[in-house]
């Protein structure tokens, strides 16, 4: 098993921040896992998957592992349901795109979401409308302390909007190596309701009878046309969560920016577009050396070229001090920050 030392991992992050791991191996399997565990060359240990989600501001000073497992199986199939274990290190996209193969519905809505599938429960990743926790049924982890392996259904793994266990109280205590999904068969349900969906099935002349195939086709143009390719330009797609607020905070910025997209979720809690917000303060497109926002998308932070992680860190700083001082409203980082 290899074993690389002091190696950067610049094209293991989808920022392209070039800092580098005091060592570095990768796990193509569970025993691989356990073994790296038992026989690690630092105390410590960073858990890497595919390096999309993830802002890293200064070397790490552990044994960093990339969990490259493979694998999508069927367990068991009925005629509306199919329930497929798919491994953690298998690309999220390259699944949505199997799952069309075999007319699999339910993950459409997340076609072109970068990263592994074993990160996906971590961040309860969603788009248009759709989360992970839509069709989740459970994961297979493997606790780091005592190298033993437990099932986590959906209920505990607290899904919650970008969020899950694995943010939170049990944050650092697992590796995610399997999950388990339920998707349907004929005839599927579809999310076309959210964002521009149905403006896009529209000029593609599928709005009367879409199939799961044009959802996701859709989907792809849509991000597309507003996300940068992270191999052509260093990205970690939307920064920021869009932010809760509760009725008064909401009422009173209302009252003001009567113009402002909004999606009520109760009758006290309303959630604002933080893309909105950003562009609004004038800071779509804005740049600093090599950090910068996306001019098309003003979720995205983006590094032109040779930006370093605390450059980029700065440059979300100043987003949330901006919207902060224009709207009252605190943004809250998407990406997880190292």
């Amino acid at each position: 098993m290899n074993i690389s030392k002091n190696i950067s991992i610049k094209s293991h992050n989808s920022f392209g921040i070039d800092v580098s791991a005091a060592y570095f191996s990768e796990s193509h399997h569970l025993e691989d896992l356990k073994h790296l565990l038992l026989n690690r060359c630092h105390p410590d240990i960073f858990i890497l998957s595919g390096g999309s989600n993830l802002l890293l501001t200064k070397d790490l000073n552990a044994h960093v592992i990339k969990i490259c497992h493979k694998g999508i199986h069927l367990v068991s199939e009925t005629e509306n349901e199919v329930v497929l274990d798919v491994a953690a290190g298998e690309n999220w996209h390259d699944l949505v795109l199997w799952c069309l193969e075999h007319d699999y519905g339910g993950l459409e809505n997340l076609s072109l979401i970068p990263g592994c599938v074993g990160s996906a429960p971590i961040q309860n990743i969603g788009a248009y409308g759709v989360e992970l926790k839509d069709v989740f049924v459970s994961c297979e982890v493997l606790e780091i302390k005592t190298l033993k392996t437990q099932t986590l259904l959906a209920e505990a793994c607290e899904f919650d909007y970008r969020s899950s266990v694995f943010k939170t109280r049990a944050k650092g205590k697992y590796i995610i190596y399997n999950v388990r999904v339920c998707l349907s068969k004929q005839p599927h349900v579809l999310h076309t309701q959210y964002g521009d969906i149905q403006r896009v099935l529209k000029e593609n002349n599928t709005d009367k009878n879409p199939t799961i195939k044009d959802v996701s086709d859709a989907v792809i143009s849509i991000r597309k046309s507003k996300l940068p390719d992270p191999k052509i330009l260093g990205n970690s797609g939307s920064f920021f969560k869009n932010p809760t607020v509760g009725k008064d905070i909401f009422n009173a910025f209302h009252s003001k920016w009567p113009e402002a997209p909004f999606y009520k979720i109760t009758e006290n809690q309303y959630k604002i577009p933080a893309g909105w917000l950003i562009e609004q303060s004038g800071l779509k497109g804005y740049r600093e050396n090599d950090a910068g926002i996306h001019e098309k998308q003003a979720l995205v932070i983006v590094n032109y070229g040779n930006a370093s992680g605390k450059q980029l860190l700065a440059m979300a700083q100043k987003v949330i001090q901006t919207v902060k001082e224009k709207f009252a409203i605190h943004l809250e980082p998407e990406v997880n920050i190292i």
